[in-house]
């Protein structure tokens, strides 16, 4: 994720695994020098035959299986010595704190993304004396196109993890909302959440708690050479690398956002700068992280996923769904993150309303026997 496109660099080839298919066992191998999985711990066999989705309507109500402590990152030698003590409220274990802020030498790149989150925050401060309701109904309707229809279901269930299809039309235009969020292109957000996602909660996680928590808030953001040492390069995205459109978003990605400010400074003066690129962006850029960090500290497990993943209720209303993370990490290719009726989960809503409309296709969710599987492990 960054804030300001890189020069596009030469793309290598790649054949990115195919999204629809979640398989435990494979993803357990590429972590298991990092994370410590429950003993007897058992997961789904990595067999097309043994990948089966359902569209809305084949689910059995099975409730998910009963909560298990979160699991833990094993501390052996010289880990022990630099254990920095657990997060607050939480079993979390700080492994490796890590200060990006000092003791590196800082690029261009990142000082700009750091100039533009400050620039954010401080805009903030005008908020009480710029206030109006029209200034605050333009941040309100901003925070749902550039946050639930850009980020939540565009950038990470659409693009990052294909739970849906939707015309080419209507990706676009949802890409193209989230690249209004000021959390980057989708080519750079996409290849750092496949990352989260192949490395969680190791030392190669672009952004884990066990280096503290506000590491994996949000100073991780500001360190692009640390991402780069961990994971490589973006050869995750072949995908959307190949699409001209999401290459064209990369390449003129600051354009956007100056059209953006424009308009909102056209449309209403400095109050609607304040409200609709301030207020608005800081906003969003503080959910979209708590997804990040509190739901690897705080909340609950229900699935066994190895990880440090958690559900946690208040993060799911503010982010629209997102909170239920460790049913996302359990079921990554899903849909639907909140797997209970009584988990609020907006993004689902209106992926639902996309199916009824017959614009969303092939919606994914979890089978009965994925989620007996998952239950199995906890046993």
């Amino acid at each position: 994720m960054a804030l300001l496109a890189p020069p596009p660099s030469k793309p290598k080839p790649f054949q990115f695994p195919s999204l629809h298919r979640f398989s435990p066992l494979k993803f357990t191998q590429q972590r298991q020098n990092s994370i410590h999985f429950a003993p007897n711990t058992r997961f789904p066999q990595n067999s097309l035959k043994d990948s089966i989705f359902f569209r809305r309507g084949d689910a059995g109500n099975k409730r998910v299986s009963p909560i298990v402590r979160a699991a833990s990152i094993p501390l052996s030698g010289d880990d022990k010595d630099s254990n920095f003590g657990r997060i607050l409220l939480s079993d979390v274990v700080v492994k490796r704190k890590r200060n990006v802020f000092w003791g590196r030498k800082w690029n261009s790149f990142d000082i700009g993304i750091v100039s533009v989150v400050a620039a954010m925050h401080l805009l903030c401060v005008l908020a009480p004396s710029t206030f109006n309701w029209a200034a605050f109904g333009v941040a309100v309707a901003l925070y749902f196109i550039t946050g639930l229809l850009g980020i939540t279901l565009s950038f990470h269930r659409n693009l990052s993890h294909r739970s849906f299809k939707l015309p080419k039309w209507l990706e676009y235009t949802f890409a193209y909302c989230g690249s209004l969020a000021l959390q980057g292109n989708p080519i750079e957000w996409v290849s750092t959440h496949r990352f989260h996602h192949q490395f969680c909660d190791s030392e190669k996680d672009p952004h884990s708690p066990i280096e503290g928590f506000w590491f994996s808030h949000m100073s991780w953001f500001f360190d692009s050479e640390n991402i780069a040492q961990r994971c490589g390069e973006p050869n995750n995205v072949g995908d959307l690398e190949r699409q001209p459109f999401y290459k064209f978003l990369q390449n003129t990605y600051i354009l956007h956002q100056v059209a953006l400010g424009a308009l909102l400074y056209a449309m209403g003066g400095l109050p609607y700068i304040v409200w609709g690129m301030g207020v608005r962006t800081v906003w969003v850029y503080h959910i979209t992280w708590l997804v990040n960090s509190a739901c690897h500290v705080w909340g609950r497990q229900a699935w066994n996923t190895g990880d440090l993943s958690r559900n946690n209720w208040w993060v799911a209303v503010l982010a629209f769904g997102e909170g239920w993370h460790n049913n996302h990490h359990a079921f990554e290719y899903s849909a639907r993150h909140g797997l209970e009726w009584w988990q609020i989960d907006m993004t689902w809503y209106a992926i639902r309303v996309l199916e009824a409309l017959g614009l969303a296709t092939d919606v994914k969710l979890p089978t009965p026997a994925q989620k007996q599987k998952m239950m199995k492990a906890l046993n």
